[in-house]
């Protein structure tokens, strides 16, 4: 269950490895992945398995302390051609929703009056063309990760990060913005990479699923989607093959998860001048 891009990466890792508290704890170990033009990616995995620390390396926010990174052709930076979205939208305050999408878009050199248009574009998008002039402490949760989202579009990435944008959201709100995240993906055929803990939302959206060993990180599998490519015109969650999807990621994690609790469990039997072996 495992398949390779077919064109040139936008993303390309290679024995990636990162590294926290003076070396103490490995977070990531001998990571290497690809991310083709236009695909969507999730990165699933237990938690602590360095999900966030992959997504913040290929941003550039973070550096690897082992292997190579090359986003866009190039060493990753964050920029316009590279966004991330949040956990939480990181709006600024002061300004309208309106206000917030045209900050970005000024940064980029777009005179007053394209950048209106474009951000009134990009909220009819999202559904919040009536909510221009409000303000993001004006906004629910989710209409505010609607705002981000518009933000993070607004400058025509080729590259978009998502850090378990949905997470925080209540559910009848979350499955409105997968679908409509999918359907933005689907016309704009951005690459995505998307971390999130909850593998339905994994397979509902992605085209292939990384599925990551608990600390320190590695690619465990990596799954093919087999769904439709207009999945969501029903329920894919009715099919066949979502099923088995699920179920087979459901066990990975189960495993790799008692496996960890039946390590620590041994570790602690043992002081540490009695340790086995």
């Amino acid at each position: 269950m495992s398949g390779k891009p077919s064109t040139v990466p936008l993303i390309s890792l290679r024995q990636v490895g990162k590294s926290f508290k003076d070396g103490q704890v490995r977070a990531l170990d001998n990571i290497s992945l690809d991310v083709a033009p236009g695909e969507f990616v999730s990165l699933v995995g237990p938690s602590g398995c360095g999900k966030t620390t992959l997504l913040r390396i290929i941003n550039g926010l973070i550096a690897p302390d082992e292997g190579t990174v090359a986003v866009l052709g190039g060493p990753p930076e964050p920029g316009p051609d590279l966004a991330m979205v949040f956990q939480s939208a990181r709006l600024l305050p002061w300004l309208s929703v309106q206000g917030n999408l045209e900050f970005v878009l000024s940064l980029r050199g777009m005179g007053r009056s394209e950048r209106a248009q474009r951000a009134a574009a990009l909220l009819g998008a999202v559904g919040l063309r009536e909510f221009a002039q409000a303000f993001p402490h004006e906004l629910s949760g989710g209409m505010q990760q609607r705002v981000g989202l518009a933000r993070a579009l607004a400058v025509e990435p080729k590259v978009l990060l998502m850090d378990e944008p949905f997470a925080a959201l209540d559910a009848m709100t979350r499955e409105v913005l997968r679908h409509e995240l999918w359907q933005m993906w689907s016309r704009r055929r951005i690459a995505i990479v998307f971390v999130t803990h909850d593998i339905d939302e994994a397979i509902l959206l992605s085209q292939r699923i990384v599925l990551l060993r608990p600390r320190p990180g590695r690619v465990d599998e990596i799954v093919d989607v087999q769904l439709p490519e207009a999945r969501w015109q029903s329920d894919p969650r009715t099919l066949p093959a979502f099923a088995e999807m699920r179920a087979h990621l459901w066990s990975r994690i189960h495993d790799m998860v008692r496996d960890g609790a039946e390590l620590e469990e041994l570790a602690g039997a043992f002081p540490a001048d009695d340790s086995p072996g």
